[in-house]
């Protein structure tokens, strides 16, 4: 074991035990849950805060509580439920997933992470979360809370660069405890203390139980000097535009007209693009008269 890895792993205990008595009751992680439950909130998770995913995510276990279930509906139902949670293209990927699972895998959603990587839709973060979350594997599941997490604790940096490097990527290796289910812990723990503790801003070092062995407060918590991060804006862009056109789509039992698609945003041209893009990802199905509804296919 190197120096820098010993040093990390003086990390497992303390976090690990502050996640056995700070950990959130969330749905996903109770027993019920199963495997598709963990992939459903994966899912809905990414680039969406807790609270807005429960109340969509009750809904749709209570709706689809296999894959199955939700395999037999229309893609379109699967983009109608996701709501308001944004990036709505989530829900053709899980509706896909879903379809795969079905006829792959008999239903059950696979505990191998080679297949799982393979299911459409999904990528090496969701396929690791699941295999660790829901099976108890270990896995390096890095999430942006987690990477922030390593990027100060270890690294001694108050962010992660934009994308994953593969730095970050040997490091959570070295840092994951050889026990599987212990791995599996550290897994959740880490991106709990993310979440929680080691915020993006206004980081509580008071609470945190590795303050004292984290390397960014011990330099004195220098300011970030890489490239500008990324800020996400909404009011606006096309972006805004999507969610108002799928609004209305979502909305409405059948085909709907262009007027009513137009009446949605003043400006022709961004409309028309942004209506154009949710076509050509799928979201959308033009029909003939210029009528527009979710997919059927």
């Amino acid at each position: 074991m190197t120096a820098t890895s010993a040093a990390a792993h003086a990390l497992h205990a303390p976090v690990l035990d502050w996640f056995d008595q700070h950990a959130r009751d969330l749905p996903w992680r109770r027993p019920e849950a199963g495997p598709w439950g963990v992939m459903v909130s994966e899912f809905m998770l990414q680039q969406t805060p807790v609270k807005r995913v429960l109340p969509v995510y009750e809904q749709w276990l209570a709706r689809w509580p296999r894959p199955a279930d939700l395999a037999a509906e229309a893609p379109g139902e699967a983009v109608r439920a996701w709501g308001r949670l944004g990036y709505p293209r989530r829900a053709l990927r899980l509706h896909g997933a879903a379809v795969a699972i079905t006829e792959r895998h008999g239903g059950d959603v696979p505990s191998d992470h080679a297949q799982l990587l393979a299911l459409p839709g999904i990528g090496e973060y969701t396929a690791a979360a699941v295999a660790s979350f829901a099976y108890g594997q270990r896995h390096a599941v890095l999430d942006t809370n987690v990477r922030r997490v390593f990027a100060r604790t270890t690294t001694g940096i108050e962010y992660p660069p934009n994308a994953t490097t593969a730095a970050e990527r040997h490091l959570a290796r070295e840092l994951l405890p050889e026990d599987e289910t212990t791995a599996a812990r550290w897994a959740a723990a880490s991106m709990e203390l993310g979440a929680l503790v080691c915020t993006a801003k206004n980081p509580d070092c008071a609470r945190c139980p590795v303050a004292g062995l984290c390397a960014w407060r011990l330099a004195g918590k220098p300011p970030h000097d890489g490239p500008p991060r990324r800020g996400q804006t909404y009011a606006g862009t096309d972006r805004q535009v999507r969610g108002k056109l799928l609004a209305v789509l979502r909305e409405a039992v059948g085909p709907v007209p262009q007027a009513l698609l137009d009446a949605v945003w003043d400006e022709p041209v961004q409309r028309a693009r942004a209506l154009d893009g949710l076509v050509s990802d799928g979201l959308v199905e033009p029909l003939a008269g210029g009528t527009y509804r979710l997919p059927r296919t």
